[in-house]
């Protein structure tokens, strides 16, 4: 398996990475807990590292079985979670919660949950309105310091959003679709985010095609999520 860096960061991923959302939440039933270990550990016998996950899968179960999983091969590989929901008692989603101090509490139970010391990429999975993003990129800072974070990332953020977070904490990645299908990202986001020095990391299904030949000058920061 092919190797990358994310752009101007030292951190390294494989080529490709598995996004473990489905094993556990929106496309259907969860699937077996063993046959999906079973699946991330094979992915790892097969050279991917890069592993992407959230507590808002299930909520929370996604992570505790990616946790479980990799557990016996943590230092080899780099494990992406994201913050930014909040829940109700039902557990499902009831909006967006990015203060910083919701955001140093996600940490420590994702921490819990991934059986893990650190979260290696930190995203905020979608922005919230209410909180600047200077205070979310600070949290993440504050949490980088204390070595619970690595790195740190945003999803389906806009260019000044990216630029923003950016100014206070390094943003690393980018999370966001794009495919043959949906090409947006091309017109504004990859030039920023190649002056920037930041990498991309495209979430698409089997069914869609990545990295179009017009993008290939970015190629060495893209790196793919499929989910399962």
């Amino acid at each position: 398996m092919q190797k990358r860096k994310l752009e101007n960061s030292n951190l390294e991923v494989s080529a490709l990475g598995l996004g473990c959302m489905g094993m556990s939440y929106g496309y259907g039933p969860a699937g077996d807990k063993q046959e999906m270990i079973s699946l991330i550990r094979a992915a790892v016998e097969r050279g991917i590292t890069f592993f992407d996950t959230a507590e808002a899968y299930g909520p929370f179960t996604n992570e505790e079985l990616l946790g479980e999983a990799l557990a016996p091969f943590r230092d080899q590989v780099v494990i992406a979670t994201k913050f930014g929901f909040k829940f109700d008692g039902k557990g499902g989603q009831s909006g967006t919660d990015s203060r910083p101090e919701h955001i140093k509490k996600v940490a420590d139970a994702s921490l819990k949950r991934l059986k893990t010391d650190r979260i290696d990429l930190f995203y905020q999975h979608r922005v919230d309105p209410t909180v600047p993003i200077e205070d979310v990129a600070g949290a993440v800072k504050d949490l980088i310091q204390q070595g619970k974070v690595k790195h740190f990332g945003l999803s389906e953020a806009g260019v000044q959003t990216v630029r923003r977070a950016h100014a206070v904490q390094p943003v690393t990645a980018l999370q966001s679709e794009y495919s043959l299908w949906w090409r947006k990202p091309e017109a504004e986001m990859l030039p920023a985010l190649e002056a920037l020095g930041i990498g991309f990391v495209p979430s698409v299904r089997l069914a869609k095609a990545s990295s179009p030949e017009k993008s290939m000058k970015t190629q060495s920061s893209i790196v793919p999520i499929f989910a399962t």
